[in-house]
């Protein structure tokens, strides 16, 4: 499939995916969300790439929004089945082994914040602006942002971006949580790209394991959790790279993991 509104480049182990749509500041219609799914699933697949960063093309945004000149006239049937959509695209990203990190270098509203929730986590530039403005056009989120919000930032901060509209800048997405750090935008991909380098030098089923156990330990009281967790750590144990990772550590160099 060739893409019209993404840029994929792959790097070693590294994807790196830019929503864009610059004239439309990479808002999201239903043609990018089906392209975003297609490369989604590709690089899940892939089994050349171990980690994926999504972000933005350009400097002024990373995704501004979903699409309103798309929206503007749809019917229920229609906004329900655009809304359903997105949250499936955004689980795939969300619930895909493989780490995804996002890279937000600007505008980071409605549909953009929502995709960068569904990343496992978030490294902003100093120009990112973070928001659920939807109650403004008289809508409310649909690409899971009531849900994801609240479980980053807590319950009452996420009603109060929820209910007002309101658009914060880095600092205050760094102060409540939906971001770990604010870099410079001139910096933010060489940061990011350090950080996965880091990720990648680890021991890729462990890292993936973990992300499992996090994810589904969420989503369930903690005796479950725990017992999630015994299972994959468990599974560790049959693994080459165990053996090579506790190996290299009692022989005092670095382990060459291989994946297995």
């Amino acid at each position: 499939m060739a893409y019209e509104n993404l840029l994929l480049e792959k790097e070693d182990r590294l994807a790196i995916l830019y929503i864009n749509r610059p004239k439309a500041l990479n808002a999201l219609n239903n043609a990018t969300l089906v392209e975003l799914k297609d490369a989604v699933l590709k690089i899940k697949a892939d089994p050349e790439i171990d980690l994926l960063i999504i972000s933005g093309a350009g400097e002024k945004s990373f995704v501004a929004g979903a699409d309103i000149a798309f929206m503007q006239n749809l019917t229920a049937p229609e906004g329900r089945a655009f809304g359903a959509l997105g949250q499936e695209v955004f689980r795939l990203i969300e619930a895909m082994e493989k780490p995804v990190i996002a890279a937000v270098n600007g505008f980071a509203l409605g549909g953009g914040c929502e995709l960068a929730m569904c990343c496992d986590f978030r490294i902003a530039s100093t120009k990112a602006k973070f928001g659920q403005p939807e109650v403004g056009l008289g809508i409310t989120p649909g690409f899971g942002g009531t849900q994801r919000l609240a479980r980053l930032v807590g319950l009452g901060m996420a009603k109060q971006m929820l209910f007002t509209a309101d658009v914060i800048n880095a600092n205050e997405a760094l102060r409540i949580g939906l971001v770990n750090s604010v870099v410079e935008q001139t910096e933010l991909m060489d940061v990011v790209k350090g950080i996965a380098r880091k990720i990648l030098s680890k021991g890729q089923l462990a890292v993936r394991f973990s992300k499992v156990a996090a994810n589904e330990g969420m989503q369930t009281d903690i005796d479950r959790g725990m017992t999630i967790e015994a299972d994959l750590f468990g599974l560790c144990f049959a693994t080459e790279d165990q053996k090579e990772g506790m190996t290299a550590f009692l022989e005092k160099r670095k382990p060459g993991f291989t994946g297995k």
